[in-house]
């Protein structure tokens, strides 16, 4: 009995440290010089086909440089790859739907932080092909990195332009690694919000599919 109730109490211990609850990845360092030239990668960047879409997952290294291409720190602890209204720090969070789950990238950590390990790759595009993505990226504006910002339109422009920037981020990091990637708009927000345990207030802007 002494024995079944040390269990329990590590496992509850585990379990407050998120050890066991959790499943956080660490990413590898992102490609951050040399590869393709930019103007070479703006030629090749293109939507990849939906209805052929390519179905091999990346690898870590390669979902790094992506993310990191979306939003990351580029000049030390205040400069990011795109740009931010008012200098504030990112409020457009990037989110990757994957086959173990749905994870929130932190740009500062350069890691994914686990968000639920249901895979929701199938629910989250109002086009079938949208399923066949091994990975999406999903942008929602942050309402709380928001709150600054008092004016409701402003809110809006400002996290559609940022979002914007890091999608064209996506695309040129995903063509210089030769890698698919297709912005999608049609979305079913209330199944991402639901599955993400996003706040009421957050909006899902768009997703990106990615695969190789």
């Amino acid at each position: 009995m002494k024995k079944i109730l040390s269990i329990l109490i590590l496992m509850s211990v585990l379990t407050l440290h998120g050890t066991s609850a959790t499943a956080d990845i660490k990413l590898p360092a992102p490609q951050t010089e040399g590869g393709m030239g930019l103007f070479e990668a703006l030629k090749k960047r293109a939507s990849a086909p939906g209805g052929d879409f390519p179905t091999s997952p990346l690898s870590l290294e390669e979902l790094s440089s992506i993310l990191w291409a979306a939003t990351g720190l580029n000049r030390g602890e205040t400069g990011w790859t795109v740009p931010m209204a008012l200098g504030l720090p990112p409020y457009v969070d990037v989110y990757a739907a994957l086959e173990n789950g749905i994870f929130l990238y932190d740009y500062r950590a350069n890691s994914l932080v686990e968000i639920s390990k249901t895979d929701i790759r199938g629910k989250i595009g109002m086009q079938r092909f949208v399923a066949s993505a091994p990975c999406s990226l999903i942008f929602v504006a942050n309402a709380k990195s928001l709150s600054e910002i008092n004016d409701e339109p402003h809110k809006r422009e400002f996290s559609d332009a940022a979002a914007g920037a890091m999608t064209q981020d996506v695309y040129l990091a995903s063509a210089a690694l030769g890698i698919g990637a297709r912005y999608i708009d049609s979305i079913k927000e209330d199944e991402i919000k639901s599955a993400a345990s996003l706040p009421e207030d957050d909006r899902v802007i768009c997703l990106m599919m990615l695969g190789k």
